[in-house]
């Protein structure tokens, strides 16, 4: 019988944390306080804490924390923000719901990460942010980033949906830059169960301001500051994340732990492997390999049991929706080998290491056979 290995498993984890998670969802369904209150306030101050950061404000999703990250930092209409191209499309789409125009930069060829390198030379007198992503949840290369928005006046937004506790030479995501996002889509290393988000920072007048937006703009029941929209986390949503968070720092561990396992395991593998770095703290949302040829193998893992992922197969700057900005192919080279090359191997805390010698296995033989065919 073929040992069926999934990209993730979200049941072994409830299996773990079932007790907890369970007496969180009925104290909030027995307490009948389903919007904001103490269950959100006692969650926003333990994800703040754990990010080390002096603000969190929960949310509605990560595109909902992108969005209000993007107004607070005063984005609209006309304005242009920077980012990459091999993301999930809600990186882009927040800019774009913003009314302004998202402007694209190639990636460093080995992180897959935006290529700090590349920001200065797109930079316009519309530039408003900078907004990176930390890819796979390997962070950024933050300080030239960062030293580039000093000079030019810009805001720099983390997209850390992937990131939850990853360290960037010591200081963790979430922290680096004037604002941070955060999905807890229930896939993310810390998920909640259905759609929730979470926007940090160190600026108390960031922090006020996104706290307004989030709920209507306003500061009483009745009394609204501004016109916005509601954009709030539900206390069912942040009491599950608040039950699963003091397991986070264990479950980015194993993670690590499987990452050196399969590097180890796959070095000769003729695959690109992801970076290992001491500065850079990935949490190991994806273990994403490059191969060519990625769809067959794909294809024969599938065969033989093992469940893998494509994060991701189309870059944004062709993607149909956003034909109007006039990118082509071949703009983004590197986004593009990536795009076509990239593969994610099963990651979840809860894979033994059986399971992670028998994808590496598994993934050896189908390269293996191929090589010989060719």
């Amino acid at each position: 019988m073929v040992e069926k290995i999934p990209l993730l498993d979200l049941r072994a984890e409830y299996a773990e944390i079932k007790e907890s998670v369970d007496a969180s969802i009925r104290r909030v369904v027995e307490s009948a306080r389903f919007i904001l209150g103490d269950e959100v306030t006692n969650f926003e101050k333990d994800f703040a804490a754990f990010c080390r950061a002096e603000h969190a404000i929960g949310v509605g999703s990560g595109t909902d924390a992108l969005y209000v990250a993007l107004k607070t930092c005063g984005v609209e209409a006309g304005d242009e923000v920077i980012t990459t191209p091999m993301t999930f499309i809600a990186t882009s789409e927040a800019i774009s719901l913003c009314g302004a125009k998202p402007v694209f930069v190639d990636i460093d060829p080995k992180t897959h990460n935006l290529d700090p390198n590349l920001i200065e030379a797109v930079i316009t007198p519309k530039t408003k942010v900078i907004l990176p992503v930390h890819i796979h949840g390997y962070p950024v290369d933050m300080d030239p980033i960062l030293a580039i928005a000093r000079r030019f006046n810009l805001y720099v937004i983390e997209d850390a949906a992937q990131a939850q506790g990853a360290e960037y030479k010591g200081r963790r995501v979430g922290t680096l830059a004037d604002m941070a996002c955060f999905s807890f889509y229930p896939g993310k290393n810390l998920g909640a169960y259905g759609d929730a988000g979470a926007i940090t920072t160190n600026n108390a007048e960031l922090a006020k301001k996104a706290r307004l937006l989030r709920d209507h703009g306003r500061t009483s029941k009745y009394e609204h500051q501004v016109v916005s929209f509601n954009w709030r986390i539900d206390a069912l949503q942040a009491a599950i994340l608040h039950a699963k968070l003091p397991y986070l720092e264990g479950w980015n561990r194993r993670r690590h732990e499987i990452a050196l396992t399969y590097n180890k395991l796959l070095k000769n593998s003729g695959a690109q492997l992801p970076v290992i770095d001491e500065d850079f703290g990935s949490v190991w949302h994806h273990y994403a390999i490059n191969i060519p040829k990625r769809d067959d193998v794909q294809k024969k893992l599938k065969e033989k049991g093992i469940e893998t992922g494509i994060h991701y197969p189309i870059p944004l700057h062709v993607q149909p929706a956003y034909q109007f900005l006039e990118y082509e192919a071949g703009d983004f080279p590197m986004s593009e080998t990536v795009a076509e090359t990239t593969l994610s191997l099963p990651m979840y805390p809860a894979m033994t290491e059986a399971q992670v010698q028998h994808v590496a296995e598994i993934l050896l033989g189908v390269l293996s056979e191929r090589a010989s065919d060719e």
